[in-house]
């Protein structure tokens, strides 16, 4: 697939730009420079075909994040087919500018330059500076009101290079969302899991700003890797909430999630995100990281404390991992598959009413005042999560403590206690029933 890469200075319009395009706010947008840290990646669906939009962080932004940035930016223009170079086109040309278009020059790449926040036609007439960037005519936009978007299109696949694109069948891969607190090890975990610095580590909190997407192959797999924001309890600035809004997101998006721990610091936060996942119905793996610092004497006793801070969670998966040593990273992929097969399985019903049968055979059914609840047949009409659902005469007669006699059955008969899965109870002649996560 061809590549498109948009640079350009500090809060010049690139994440902006970057949502237009690909039509949907996916990258966050602030008035802050350096919101944009990290490559950020999204397939542009066109007439003419499709090419991947990858939006970077603002160069020659003199701040810590100056150098990281920029290796980000030469490690994307050895594949890039095209580079967008975006200018505020309502500014004089700034020192960063020229900075950029010399370091485009230098690495001998296909540029278009491209002026944003052009709102109004007449201001294309104050375009005439940006010729002087040696790469040709400038494309007049403006993300605000979508001016110069189709025009932009046509530019784009007018530069890219004519080649034989690959016919590319309809994969869908396993998303997976990487969720944490801050400085868990989530951006580390992704690193190794790539085998390079794709997004920006620091002990700084905050350091990984928007969600991250990558495209992965694992043992004939392909899996969509979601890196997160770290979810702390109260965000300190616009541009962390909106973050870890997309974060959240994130989570409800997935078809996995990755609970991402730090051994040394476990709470009430890491319980509430297993717990949003669980209700959300996606299928959660705890990934113990830095499991190269916990010594082999201390192991047996960190073990037994995350098994006591997380017992509520006890039935589900967990990988101890190391960025560090690529310890048991090739079993999260593994783990991640087998549970979204897993959650996708649909039970026959004559096979679920053989077992109700079972469960019912030698247990005392509710009743009230004399009158016993009926079941009178169980059906699983979704996946994803699975849903059971169980026809009865009253669903009000059914307890909490048989409702959780059956969750338990399933949960162990049917192999599915690793997964979250939904239990309906509706009233065969009322039509009324109730649903329980």
């Amino acid at each position: 697939m061809y590549r498109v890469l948009i640079v350009g200075r500090p809060n010049v319009g690139k994440s902006s730009l970057f949502n237009r395009l690909v039509g949907k706010r996916t990258a966050v947008v602030a008035d802050t420079p350096g919101v944009t840290r990290d490559l950020k990646e999204h397939v542009v669906e066109t007439e003419k075909g499709r090419f991947l939009l990858i939006d970077s962080g603002g160069m020659w932004s003199s701040d810590v994040w100056e150098h990281k940035i920029k290796e980000k930016v030469e490690q994307a223009l050895k594949t890039a087919d095209l580079v967008l170079f975006t200018v505020d086109g309502r500014s004089e040309l700034a020192t960063a500018d020229l900075e950029v278009a010399e370091f485009l020059r230098r690495a001998h790449k296909n540029v278009l330059v491209v002026a944003t926040k052009v709102d109004d036609p007449k201001h294309e007439h104050y375009l005439g500076d940006l010729y002087a960037l040696g790469f040709g005519e400038p494309i007049p936009t403006s993300s605000a009101h979508a001016r110069g978007l189709e025009e932009l299109i046509e530019a784009i696949w007018a530069r890219l290079p004519v080649r034989q694109e690959e016919s590319e069948g309809e994969v869908v891969p396993i998303r997976i969302a990487i969720v944490g607190r801050p400085n868990a090890g989530k951006s580390s975990l992704l690193n190794a899991i790539l085998g390079e610095e794709r997004v920006i580590v620091s002990d700084q909190p905050g350091t990984t700003r928007d969600v991250i997407d990558v495209e992965f192959d694992y043992g004939g797999n392909r899996f969509l890797l979601v890196d997160t924001a770290g979810i702390r309890k109260r965000p300190e600035t616009l541009v962390e909430e909106i973050a870890i809004s997309r974060a959240h997101n994130a989570i409800l998006e997935a078809d996995v999630v990755l609970l991402v721990i730090d051994p040394f610091e476990v709470g009430e936060r890491e319980l509430k995100l297993a717990n949003e996942a669980l209700d959300a119905g996606k299928p959660l793996i705890l990934t113990i990281t830095k499991w190269d610092l916990v010594a082999k004497e201390e192991a047996r006793r960190v073990r037994a404390d995350l098994k006591l801070k997380l017992a509520h969670l006890e039935h589900l998966p967990r990988v101890f991992v190391s960025a560090v040593t690529k310890q048991n990273l090739h079993k999260l992929f593994s783990e991640a598959a087998r549970l979204y097969a897993l959650a996708r399985e649909r039970r026959e019903t004559a096979e679920l009413n053989r077992f109700l049968s079972l469960w019912t055979a030698n247990v005392a059914l509710p009743n009230f005042k004399g009158k016993p609840l009926k079941i009178f047949f169980l059906t699983q009409p979704e996946v994803a999560p699975p849903t059971f659902v169980f026809f009865v005469n009253y669903p009000e007669f059914v307890t909490r403590a048989f409702e959780g006699y059956l969750r338990n059955k399933i949960g162990e008969d049917l192999g599915i206690k690793e997964i979250p899965f939904k239990l309906v109870f509706r009233g065969r002649r009322e039509g009324k029933g109730r649903e329980e996560g």
